[in-house]
C-alpha cells in the first residue's frame, strides 16, 4: 500500500510539473517573440516564425542613437518610481496604524473612501489630473506625476497592509505603551518591522506600476528630458511612420530594468504574499 500511494503520489507530483512547466512555456512565448522581433530586419518583421535568421543589432543602436536623452529618461522614471514607492509606503502605514490601533473620528469612513478609489480606473483619471497639474503648474515637472502616482497607490497599499496589520498581537504594543513607549515609538519599532513582509509586497508592486504607468505621463511629461521610459517607445508607432523593429528594441530595453530588479527581490516578494495569505 505504501509503495502504491507513493506512485500516486509521483505521478501527481510529475503532473503538476507538466502543468507549471506548460504554463511558463505560454507565458515565455511571448516575450521571446518581442525579443526576437527587436532582433530583425524591417524585411523580416512580419515573418510569424517565432526566430528569423535575418538578425541585427542595428534596432538598438538606432534605438539609443535617436534618443540622446534616454539617460535623463531613465532617471526620471527611476525618481519618479522610487519617491512615489517611498511615500506610498510611509503614508499607508500610518493609515494602517490609525485605522486599526487609534480611535480616530470618522475612521470607517475614511477607510471606505480609500477602499472605493480601487474601483476607479487611472483612465478615468487622466483628464482631471492633467487639469490640476496645469493648474499647479506640474507640467513636466516630476511632482506632477509622483503626487498622483502616490494618491493612486495608496487604496491598494493599504489593502495589502490591513491584512498584515490584524495579525499583530495587540498585547506587544499594550506592553511597549506600559514600558512608556510613545506613539511614534510603536509606529517606529513595533509596527514597522513586524509589517516588513507587507511593507516589502507593497513596495515592490508600487515600483512596478510607477515604471511602467504609461497614460497619465503621456498627458503630463512633454519635453524630452522630463519623459519617462515608456513615453520613448510611442514615437516609434504611428499612422504615418512605423519601425516595429526599434519600437520592440525600446520595450525590451525599458522591461530589462524591471527583469533585473524582480529577480533580486523575487524572494522578499514571495515571502511576503505567503506571510500575507497566512495572515489575512
Amino acid at each position: 500500500m505504501k509503495k502504491s500511494g507513493s506512485r500516486l503520489s509521483d505521478k501527481g507530483q510529475i503532473g503538476w510539473i507538466a502543468v507549471l512547466v506548460f504554463c511558463t512555456i505560454c507565458t515565455l512565448i511571448p516575450l521571446l517573440f518581442a525579443l526576437s522581433l527587436s532582433f530583425r530586419t524591417q524585411s523580416s518583421i512580419f515573418d510569424p516564425a517565432l526566430f528569423n535568421p535575418d538578425m541585427t543589432i542595428g534596432n538598438y543602436i538606432k534605438a539609443i542613437s535617436d534618443n540622446p536623452t534616454i539617460m535623463n529618461n531613465f532617471i526620471a522614471s527611476l525618481t519618479i518610481a522610487l519617491v512615489s514607492t517611498v511615500f506610498t509606503v510611509l503614508f499607508s502605514s500610518m493609515a494602517v496604524f490609525g485605522f486599526s490601533r487609534k480611535g480616530v473620528k470618522g475612521k470607517i469612513l475614511m477607510y471606505n473612501m480609500i477602499m472605493c478609489a480601487l474601483m476607479v480606473p487611472i483612465s478615468a483619471l487622466v483628464i482631471p489630473l492633467t487639469q490640476m497639474n496645469s493648474k499647479m503648474g506640474l507640467l513636466d515637472n516630476y511632482f506632477g506625476l509622483i503626487l498622483p502616482y502616490i494618491a493612486l497607490n495608496i487604496p491598494y497599499a493599504v489593502t495589502i497592509l490591513q491584512g498584515f496589520m490584524s495579525g499583530i498581537p495587540i498585547d506587544l504594543e499594550e506592553a511597549a505603551t506600559i514600558d512608556g513607549c510613545s506613539t511614534p515609538g510603536l509606529y517606529t519599532k513595533i509596527v514597522m518591522p513586524l509589517l516588513k513582509p507587507g511593507i516589502v509586497v507593497v513596495a515592490i508592486w508600487t515600483f512596478l506600476t510607477c515604471w511602467n504607468e504609461f497614460f497619465l505621463a503621456l498627458c503630463t511629461m512633454s519635453k524630452d528630458v522630463t519623459r519617462t521610459l515608456p513615453l520613448i517607445a510611442q514615437q516609434y508607432k504611428g499612422v504615418y511612420f512605423s519601425a516595429p523593429g526599434i519600437l520592440f528594441a525600446i520595450l525590451i530595453l525599458i522591461t530589462i530594468p524591471m527583469i533585473v530588479f524582480y529577480i533580486i527581490v523575487q524572494k522578499q516578494f514571495v515571502k511576503g504574499m505567503t506571510s500575507g495569505a497566512v495572515k489575512g
